[in-house]
């Protein structure tokens, strides 16, 4: 499902119009990104969690040559599902 496909599930499951439930599909991306962007995290009860997670620097190999190379400390954010949500995938 790509993000067009959600906003017609969307409007059709909320008996919307796809500009509102794109609208609205656009601010809940927004406002998790901005949570995530001062650090916090933001859980939707039965769906999951989303988190930021620092990654230490490490050491690493180049595939193509071997070389040994330093990875630099990165920041990434982590997705843990929910108990709903695994149960209703398996």
């Amino acid at each position: 499902m790509n993000k067009s496909e959600l906003i017609e599930n969307i409007a059709e499951e909320a008996d919307l119009a796809k500009a509102e439930a794109g609208r609205a599909l656009d601010a809940a991306l927004r406002a998790i990104a901005d949570t995530l962007r001062n650090g916090e995290p933001v859980s939707l009860v039965g769906f999951g969690t989303f988190q930021v997670r620092h990654r230490a620097p490490r050491s690493g190999h180049n595939p193509a040559t071997g070389e040994a190379i330093q990875i630099a400390a990165s920041t990434t954010v982590a997705f843990k599902p929910g108990k709903a949500l695994k149960d209703s995938v398996n």
